[in-house]
């Protein structure tokens, strides 16, 4: 019944991904939005490091005098949680790299280099802070103040949220992950975002980058 209402739902609210392919003749941009300790373990490409194309990575970070409601206690300042998973640790160390410590949702600070024309997201939660930050980061393209900055790029792969299912806690409310992945992503594309299933890179400008890691479906609708 639940996956039922789930293709439901994206027949109804369908979300269309493209292909983009990214070459050293576009500037771009590339944000990492809370891939934390304290949501995840994962890994990413270098293409932009190599291409020397800036990164943006914010960080949830939290003080415990602060809340954040109606989310309990998470991503202390300070703590393991708070730092970046082991696997983009390194990202500390580049000097194209700015990391940016928030203890908010939306995480939206200047994070479009003068050259950029696009930026790409990639993070946790889509439906949360990445929805938010690319929101935010539309609004301010909208409103002239991030020239010449063209496209706001999400990559669904590169994308995640978390799960609960109903009537699992008192007192929370249900977040189905794969339901409000679709969602984040069916928002992100109605405010103006681009969807893209697969990313790769031009085998002529990445070096020694390779192209699959970003890979996925073509053009498909999730």
């Amino acid at each position: 019944m639940v996956q039922q209402i789930i293709e439901l739902i994206e027949e109804e609210l369908p979300v269309l991904q493209m292909s983009l392919v990214l070459t050293g003749d576009v500037k771009a941009g590339l944000v990492l939005v809370d891939i934390v300790n304290g949501f995840c373990t994962v890994g990413a490409g270098n293409f932009f490091l190599c291409t020397k194309w800036p990164v943006f990575a914010s960080l949830d970070s939290h003080h415990l005098d602060i809340h954040e409601p109606p989310y309990p206690p998470h991503c202390i300042a300070g703590t393991d949680e708070a730092k970046l998973v082991p696997a983009l640790q390194w990202l500390e160390n580049e000097a194209n790299v700015t990391l940016r410590r928030k203890d908010c949702i939306d995480g939206f600070l200047g994070s479009v280099e003068k050259d950029g024309s696009n930026i790409l997201f990639v993070g946790i939660c889509i439906d949360i802070c990445v929805l938010d930050f690319v929101c935010t980061t539309l609004s301010a393209r909208n409103r002239g103040f991030l020239v010449p900055l063209e496209d706001v790029i999400v990559y669904s792969h590169g994308c995640a949220t978390f799960d609960i299912p109903a009537n699992t806690y008192k007192d929370v409310v249900a977040h189905p992950q794969e339901l409000m992945h679709h969602i984040g992503l069916h928002v992100a594309e109605g405010r103006g975002a681009k969807v893209m299933s697969q990313v790769s890179f031009d085998a002529k400008d990445s070096g020694d980058v390779s192209q699959s890691g970003l890979s996925s479906t073509d053009g498909d609708s999730e």
